[in-house]
């Protein structure tokens, strides 16, 4: 099997441009470790081999579009293909042909990068799990909902992969599986042709294996210009430790996390410093949840009327739970909110970002469920861009990863900062890793 899987979407890129790899090349290194592993981690929902090499053919037959042209990615199965089915984790909606591709797969392909395939996502993206199992360890969890997107890019199969967030699903997952991840800023993208269940929530997200390679994605797809991520900001980077009104939750392995990033971030020059939220920002977690089962109640709807007999307890239950809320109730819980998020950027003061947990802990053991979305719920409610950094490693060896989280609109700082700390924590490991192997040796 050739090892051009194993190497990041940047990497692959340079190597096109300097004819030491084709498309094609790359392509069939992932699909043979598809067919190497997806027995075990089951990441796809749909792969169709023929397709993706006749992509990468015609993307080696023609002049570079973008500096993401001949690259594979994956996408969600709750966005819109036309040429496979988008069936969002359920059998309600199994068999459903999209007529055309949603807005990013457009832009990816007019870009010049080859679609692999979908990945699994749970049903309709909430919380009962599909058959991912996590890469790094078969009997635990990917998370959830972009679980095949994560464990297939940190398992080789694909570069790069798409993701969603309306509660947890895109920072959680990359977490549990080792990779690093961008939400952006909510409502600066186009997601038609996504599947929205809460519109003041639903976020496209960006998986990968650096920073780098998330800038790009996210700017093709975004209708910028692709240009080199800058490392760092220019200066000194100042960061807020904000444990969050959720800190109760963590387990000893993500307080860890927390807190040797911060100790790391202080070695490599940064300023940190403890923040706190203000105190009205203390309920968000209850006021998301209490929402987005409102919203569930309209988004789902119809397949709630016609098909409720086809749908996990877990969902039916919220749903139920969503025809309880009063309207009054909703339109007060929408209207604090929104002051919220109107009073998150003043928040940070002088910080250039919030550091925080991203996870309870490490993945949980068996994928019954999707582990808890507790530390990303309220930022998701806020629409705040966050990186997802991995780096640590609880005790049982799983990775913990932590997020740093901008204001909104700061999309350009949080990339920034999620390169400046990842490459050195990348190099901190290397180092590491050398000086255990010369003692070993001496």
């Amino acid at each position: 099997m050739s090892d051009s899987c194993k190497i990041n979407a940047t990497e692959a890129a340079v190597r096109m441009a300097s004819g030491e790899l084709t498309s094609v090349q790359l392509v069939e290194s992932c699909l043979e470790r598809i067919q190497a592993r997806e027995g075990e981690v089951g990441a796809w929902a749909h792969l169709d081999e023929d397709m993706a090499l006749n992509a990468a053919h015609v993307a080696d037959a023609t002049e570079p579009k973008s500096p993401f042209h001949g690259i594979p990615f994956g996408v969600k199965d709750i966005i819109d293909t036309a040429d496979l089915p988008t069936e969002c984790g359920t059998p309600i909606r199994a068999g459903r042909r999209p007529t055309e591709d949603a807005a990013c797969v457009a832009r990816m392909k007019a870009a010049g990068a080859v679609m692999m395939g979908k990945t699994v996502t749970t049903e309709y993206a909430l919380y009962h799990p599909g058959k991912t199992r996590n890469p790094l360890n078969l009997a635990h969890t990917p998370g959830g909902s972009s679980s095949g997107s994560a464990a297939a890019v940190a398992d080789s199969m694909v570069p790069i992969a798409f993701g969603s967030q309306t509660s947890g699903s895109l920072i959680r997952p990359a977490a549990f599986c080792g990779i690093c991840a961008f939400k952006p800023t909510r409502g600066i993208t186009d997601i038609s042709g996504m599947l929205q269940l809460e519109p003041d929530f639903d976020t496209l997200g960006y998986m990968g294996r650096n920073f780098d390679d998330l800038a790009t994605f996210f700017a093709i797809v975004h209708d910028h210009t692709p240009r080199s991520l800058p490392d760092g900001i220019g200066r000194k980077p100042r960061f807020g430790l904000c444990r969050t009104p959720m800190w109760p939750h963590a387990e000893q392995a993500s307080i860890d996390a927390v807190e040797e990033a911060a100790e790391q971030l202080r070695s490599i020059g940064a300023d940190v410093q403890e923040v706190r939220l203000p105190p009205s920002f203390d309920g968000l977690l209850e006021t998301h949840a209490s929402i987005l089962k409102a919203a569930l109640t309209r988004s789902l709807r119809e397949d709630y009327r016609h098909h409720q007999d086809r749908m996990s307890p877990v969902l039916r239950e919220m749903i139920e739970a969503g025809f309880a809320v009063p309207k009054d109730q909703e339109k007060a819980l929408r209207s604090h909110a929104g002051k919220c998020r109107a009073a998150i950027n003043h928040a940070f003061g002088d910080r250039d970002a919030f550091l925080c947990p991203s996870v309870v802990g490490e993945a949980p053991k068996g994928i019954s469920a999707t582990g808890s979305p507790v530390f990303q719920a309220m930022w998701t409610l806020l629409n705040v861009p966050i990186a997802g950094i991995p780096g640590a490693v609880g005790p049982a060896g799983l990775p913990v990863g932590i997020q740093f989280v901008g204001r909104r609109g700061d999309d350009e700082t949080i990339l920034r900062l999620g390169k400046w700390f990842h490459t050195r924590r990348i190099a901190d490991s290397l180092s590491a890793n050398g000086r255990r192997h010369a003692s070993r040796r001496n």
